[in-house]
């Protein structure tokens, strides 16, 4: 064979050779990125994109170490080229370093601080949220980052916010039930209704708070409702008053929150919330037979503050509604009287006061 063959044999061999891998990845779904010397994906993936892969641990436990290939080039990571020794970096070559977890669960806890390499500010905002508080606390079970986006199947924020619950119902189970039959979860997932409000619209996304959080999440949960309660435009779409929150706001419940807040913004207050009155995660609509403010239902619920509340009792509250003289005649011209009669009062006074002052001061100058 001439020389000039061998060569050309030679290097379209060698180009065949660096271009293997990226090809690889690309006909697997991800796009073409520069491989660390010597730890290809190829490399890692001849193994661990075996099906049922796994390893057995001191506990007995197994550990599944398979990872699908499809599926992460699929995922966030892969689509984008990250390779596996980017998170995996301990990992250089086969065999690898000795795996000191004894439980699934330990290693898990061991590796996902990983995250902190891209992820810094979602990372550091975790660190005050109740789970990481769990965690500290010695709760083993406290979701970090793996828990709740996976590991080689992270996928970006579903645009389908029922995913967030789905994906909360992992740990909280009864809590999702509860919201699931709830006014919110019910037009959620029968309805579509992307609108209502999920987990994390109320509990925060990574820096996840709630009542056994240390601070005053009750205290300021009504500011949580009325991100939606009083938003004029989406309220119009559900015929629902916005009036609601400023009526919860101007009555004696209301006004003593706010003190509160004003004045002691780590202390809980002794005064109910919407989420007292309403429920947490089983709020109802106003006619639902098991509705916690229908009619029929309010005094057990005004009892839990004022426990010799008698049946009478929940007819001194106006609900959210403001007087008028079809449902409330009596307070409605009491009020209007009030309203009436004090400005009336003061500004007769105002009015005597400066012109006894005038009259004196000319008087004065009078005598001059």
């Amino acid at each position: 064979m001439k020389k000039k063959q061998l060569l050309l044999i030679f290097g379209i061999t060698l180009l065949i050779s660096v271009l293997a891998v990226p090809f690889e990845n690309a006909l697997a779904g991800a796009p073409a990125k520069e491989a660390t010397p010597g730890v290809a994906d190829s490399y890692c993936l001849s193994c661990h994109d075996t099906p049922g892969f796994r390893t057995t641990l001191s506990s007995g436990e197994e550990l599944y170490i398979g990872v699908d290939a499809v599926m992460y080039y699929e995922s966030t990571h892969g689509s984008r080229g990250y390779a596996c020794v980017q998170c995996h970096t301990e990992i250089k070559e086969y065999p690898h370093p000795e795996n000191t977890a004894t439980t699934v669960r330990e290693y898990n806890l061991a590796n996902y601080e990983t995250c902190r390499q891209c992820h810094e500010d979602k990372f550091e905002a975790t660190l005050d949220s109740t789970h990481q508080k769990s965690l500290a606390d010695g709760n083993m079970a406290a979701a970090v980052c793996t828990d709740c986006h996976g590991i080689h199947d992270i996928h970006t924020p579903s645009e389908n916010r029922a995913d967030v619950p789905l994906m909360c119902e992992k740990c909280h189970s009864e809590i999702y039930n509860l919201y699931e039959e709830s006014v919110h979860g019910a037009a959620l997932f029968s309805e579509d209704n992307q609108d209502v409000p999920t987990c994390t619209d109320c509990h925060g996304v990574h820096n996840v708070t709630g009542p056994t959080a240390e601070g005053s999440f009750h205290l300021f949960s009504p500011q949580i409702c009325a991100d939606c309660h009083a938003n004029e435009e989406m309220m119009m779409k559900y015929n629902v008053s916005t009036n609601v929150f400023d009526t919860y706001l101007s009555d004696f419940h209301g006004t003593t929150v706010v003190l509160f807040e004003q004045i002691a913004p780590d202390q809980e207050t002794n005064k109910p919330v919407c989420i007292d009155c309403h429920g947490v995660h089983n709020m109802r609509k106003v006619d639902d037979p098991e509705s916690t403010v229908i009619k029929e239902n309010l005094l057990t619920t005004c009892q839990k503050c004022h426990p010799d509340a008698t049946e009478n009792f929940p007819t001194s509250w106006l609900g959210h509604y403001e007087p008028s003289s079809e449902d409330t005649p009596v307070i409605f011209f009491i009020d209007m009287f009030y309203k009436i009669v004090i400005p009336t009062t003061i500004g007769g006074m105002l009015i005597y006061i400066a012109s006894d002052v005038g009259k004196k001061f000319f008087n004065k100058r009078s005598a001059k």
